[in-house]
């Protein structure tokens, strides 16, 4: 009589990959996109590819100072009060530039309506905190 087949089982690997796990990064198209559009003019890929190093190595730096900040204070999340004393240190934010003038000057309206509260009629404040 025939019997029928046993499925064979495939023997398991252990996966012994030498990768290491990597970090995530920005996209290079979103730096690409953000470069062209201030820099209104063609751009070398020997130059792109320096930005987009420099970029990854600002952003980097940015956020371990965050993270230490944050860590001096005790806490385990980032806050606005890191970021202004972030840009306080950098010059950015000083006394006669606040940290609301920069963001009026440089975002968007969208953008600023989420950052800087505003008073509206019933004397609430949008976005509330």
């Amino acid at each position: 009589p025939l019997q029928p087949l046993q499925p064979k089982t495939a023997p398991k690997r252990l996966r012994t990959s030498q990768r290491q796990p990597r970090e995530p990064q920005i996209p290079k198209s979103l730096i690409k996109e953000i470069f062209r559009h201030f820099v209104k003019m063609p751009v070398t890929r020997d130059a792109f590819n320096i930005v987009e190093k420099c970029t990854e190595r600002y952003f980097k730096q940015v956020s371990d100072d965050l993270e230490a900040y944050a860590h001096h204070a005790g806490r385990k999340t980032v806050e606005v009060a890191d970021v202004e004393v972030l840009m306080r240190r950098q010059g950015l934010v000083t006394d006669k530039m606040p940290l609301n003038v920069l963001i009026e000057n440089h975002l968007p309206l969208e953008y600023r309506k989420l950052l800087i509260q505003v008073a509206v009629s019933g004397n609430k404040l949008i976005p509330s905190k």
